[in-house]
């Protein structure tokens, strides 16, 4: 037998060893979390046109992709042919917006990539849209947003500014540049199907909504019902009122949109045991998750499975105990059926195709009475009693 050398032996020893670390660790990985397919079979009852499922990518614009997704459904809905609209215009400026209110407040805001439905409405009414094609956000060979340095910068400018007596003149001017930096300077005019257009002309001309004719809505018991209200979370930076509804009027909104022709921008909480992004399915477990067996867990997503009704005082006291939170934004776009008759929304997220549904969820009723944030839909989608109590014209 041939004898090999002590170094030659402890190199081959590394080498397997590092091919156990890197490929063995994957496999045990895989195996690990390896899925039980899923028994779901959904029959689409509803299913309005939208655009194709986007990628926000490292960012935090749920809030941005959601409402121009919603948007270009409007476009779709009048009759316009959609273009994708610029996601990162939107939140830019946004962004600045916010800057301008935590320095009025001496830093009393909460700074973030997040926002809510209704700043991507307060945009277009006041700066206007651009396609994505004319500003995308992206620098050299991204091919996906990544705020993860951008963000940190522009805050701790803004916290050393409001330290400063007086403020430091120009202190926007710095401001926009870090955002010009990361995202690339923002064009004043731009060309789109062979005409030439700035963020105010190409909103009114091609996109062509009335910021006006929205509404919003939200469910808590501590407000008056069919009252407009402050929503107090921390994306709601812009402190905009919505509709306080009751709880069983939110599925109600919704339904009557859907049939009538409307799609739905819908903000709500995904850190439930009962989201699961990669089988496309959000439900409410009847059991509560602490108390389900290691089986029936690995089980909770593989067949539709009953569910606890829940209460407006539950849903109030998961609001004020931050078991429900304003975390993701997303675009309900139809209404589809299981195997069984239960209905669900069909929901455009914008994580990219990387799940079950090819980046769709299907979304029960029951989570949406539970875990909803707010709503914002056309007013004309709303049935007429609802209209006539908020007296909406």
């Amino acid at each position: 037998m041939k004898r090999y050398k002590k170094p030659v032996i402890i190199l081959l020893v590394l080498v397997i060893g590092a091919l156990l670390v890197n490929y063995g660790r994957k496999m045990f990985i895989k195996n690990k979390y390896k899925r039980i397919k899923t028994e779901y079979v959904f029959t689409d009852v509803i299913n309005h046109g939208c655009t194709p499922v986007k990628q926000q990518g490292a960012s935090n614009t749920c809030w941005s992709y959601t409402g121009n997704s919603f948007l270009e459904s409007e476009m779709i809905r009048m009759g316009k042919e959609p273009v994708e609209i610029s996601q990162v215009y939107t939140a830019r400026q946004a962004y600045v917006d916010r800057a301008h209110n935590f320095v009025r407040l001496h830093g009393g805001l909460t700074m973030g990539e997040g926002g809510q439905l209704h700043d991507v409405l307060n945009v277009f009414r006041k700066y206007g849209a651009m396609p994505r094609t004319a500003y995308a956000g992206l620098r050299g060979n991204q091919t996906y947003n990544d705020f993860k340095k951008m963000t940190p910068k522009l805050n701790a400018m803004l916290k050393v500014l409001i330290k400063s007596r007086p403020l430091t003149p120009n202190w926007e001017q710095a401001y926009r540049a870090t955002l010009d930096a990361h995202l690339g300077v923002v064009p004043e005019k731009f060309d789109f199907k062979g005409k030439t257009y700035t963020a105010r002309s190409f909103a009114d001309q091609v996109i062509g909504i009335d910021p006006d004719d929205y509404v919003g809505f939200a469910s808590v018991t501590d407000q008056p019902y069919y009252k407009p209200f402050v929503l107090m979370v921390p994306d709601n930076w812009s402190f905009d009122r919505f509709y306080n509804i009751p709880m069983q009027d939110l599925t109600g909104i919704i339904d009557t949109a859907l049939h009538q022709g409307f799609t739905i921008a819908w903000t709500t909480d995904v850190s439930e045991k009962g989201f699961s992004w990669p089988y496309g399915i959000a439900y409410v477990p009847e059991k509560p998750f602490d108390s389900m067996s290691s089986e029936e867990k690995k089980a909770m997503f593989v067949k539709p499975m009953p569910e606890r009704k829940v209460t407006a005082e539950e849903r109030q006291m998961a609001f004020d105990n931050w078991e429900t939170t304003d975390d993701h934004a997303m675009h309900i776009v139809g209404l589809a059926k299981d195997q069984h008759g239960k209905e669900y929304y069909l929901v455009k997220n914008s994580w990219g195709k990387a799940n079950d549904f090819k980046g769709y969820m299907y979304v029960t009723k029951e989570f949406v009475k539970y875990k909803t944030i707010t709503l914002m839909l056309h007013k004309a989608a709303l049935g007429l009693s609802l209209r006539t109590r908020l007296k909406i014209e």
